[in-house]
């Protein structure tokens, strides 16, 4: 997906050769590519990793799945098994949908659920319940899939699920816990789509939005083994003050499983697990080694400092400024021309009156703040989804200029920073990042450039 070259109106013989560098990681996470590497067919064997399926053996191959890169991977398994796929259903972001051939797709609301993504939700648990033990069901998994997967678990709704979702978002709460409390809300999530589908086999292709690729918390794992339990869910209430902020239906549910009234989510030891297969695809640190490589290419001193980033956002924006900073001062951690590399997922959290903008923009501008004056500086923070909170941005670029160019425009950055209200501000500097869809969701990459004067 080519990015949208206005960006480039700043500052442009320094900005494009940065787009390329950053072209680079999305192409490395194609999730179409991803999967085709991933598996293949050798006349009626189905390869995927190191193991071999008879497809002979299988009345019927299913896919079933959600996420942002749903349509591309859907494509990519489409490719590969063609008519031999029986049928299925996957679930995807709004606008992320793609042509496919034996797979449906339908599209739902992200990051809040909706109804579409109830009715999905339906859908597949039934056809995962359909399943018997000489079925195949291919289950396709990608970031985005917590909030499109929707089951509310019994005796919750709709509504208590966008209750849940909202107080999450606005408290700060890392993707680990935000999926943590979901996975004890959801008849889906947290492992019970594998129980749903056993006896019959299951292979998960996953495409992993997560720091570090834990897989119960992709998605909320709804496949796999959930390490989490109900204890762990109300510390994460007790942590963030949320009793008194969550609809009572979810607290109520949360209390009667810490009580033992409601069985947990299934452990490792749970028999749905016994004939299942996960890979993960693709994730952050490829996408980083993608991005390191186009730079050395482009005769940047690189260095990939971490894919393990979290916190928050305008901390990690001053964070990213100090490197530069440090780089132009000292030569180190690698000296000029420099392209220091970081992945991740920070965090905002939000006060009662938010303004407009996402976690990516927000660290754009405290970097900014504090890369007021220096020269030959940039430092870029790009969501790989193409969609930085709930805006029609990719993320931004900010420079030594990025505040005074605001600054022409009326515009305070400190004073939006504080509102959180990124957005508007980067539109009057001209530093926002727009690529639209980019079908990928590999989590968050930032860069420090620093050129050679």
């Amino acid at each position: 997906m080519p990015f949208d070259l206005t960006v480039l109106l700043p500052n442009p013989a320094v900005r494009k050769p940065l787009l390329e560098i950053l072209q680079a990681a999305l192409n490395a996470v194609d999730p179409f590519v991803a999967l085709q590497q991933a598996m293949r067919r050798e006349g009626e064997t189905l390869v995927v990793g190191n193991r071999r399926y008879d497809l002979n053996v299988f009345r019927r191959v299913l896919v079933l799945g959600a996420g942002k890169a749903g349509a591309p991977m859907t494509q990519a398994v489409e490719s590969v098994l063609g008519d031999r796929i029986s049928g299925g259903l996957v679930v995807v972001k709004t606008a992320h949908s793609g042509p496919t051939q034996r797979v449906r797709i339908v599209e739902a609301s992200h990051p809040t659920p909706d109804a579409a993504g109830v009715a999905a939700g339906r859908e597949i648990l039934a056809l995962a319940a359909g399943a018997g033990a000489d079925d195949l069901v291919i289950a396709l998994i990608s970031g985005g899939g917590s909030a499109l997967l929707v089951s509310p678990a019994e005796g919750l709704t709709l509504a208590d699920k966008q209750g849940l979702t909202a107080s999450l978002l606005a408290c700060g709460a890392t993707i680990n816990e935000m999926n943590c409390l979901r996975k004890h809300c959801s008849g889906l999530k947290g492992g019970q789509l594998a129980r749903a589908v056993a006896p019959a086999t299951l292979i998960t292709l996953v495409l992993s939005d997560v720091i570090g690729s834990p897989l119960d918390v992709i998605a909320s794992g709804p496949t796999v083994p959930d390490s989490s339990t109900w204890a762990d869910a109300w510390a994460l209430v007790e942590k963030y003050d949320l009793a008194e902020k969550l609809p009572a239906a979810i607290v109520a549910r949360l209390q009667a499983g810490l009580a033992g009234e409601i069985p947990d989510t299934p452990d490792a030891d749970d028999p749905a697990f016994a004939n299942s297969q996960t890979l993960v695809v693709a994730d952050n640190f490829l996408a980083a080694q993608a991005a390191q490589r186009q730079a050395q290419a482009l005769g940047y001193n690189t260095l990939l400092l971490t894919t393990f980033l979290d916190g928050d956002a305008a901390s990690a924006g001053r964070m990213l400024a100090a490197l530069a900073k440090e780089v132009r001062s000292s030569g180190n951690p690698v000296p000029a021309p420099a392209c220091l590399i970081l992945g991740g997922e920070t965090t905002v959290q939000l006060g009662s009156h938010p303004g407009q903008g996402g976690r990516n923009q927000e660290v754009a501008l405290a970097a900014a703040l504090a890369l007021q004056g220096c020269r030959g500086i940039t430092v870029v923070s790009l969501a790989t989804d193409g969609s930085d909170g709930p805006t029609d941005s990719a993320g931004a670029m900010a420079d030594g200029d990025t505040v005074a160019r605001g600054a022409v425009a009326g515009r305070s950055a400190m004073d939006h920073l504080r509102r959180h209200d990124a957005y508007p501000y980067l539109v009057a500097s001209h530093d926002l990042l727009r690529t639209g869809p980019t079908q990928t969701n590999v989590n968050d990459l930032m860069f420090v450039f620093v050129e050679q004067l």
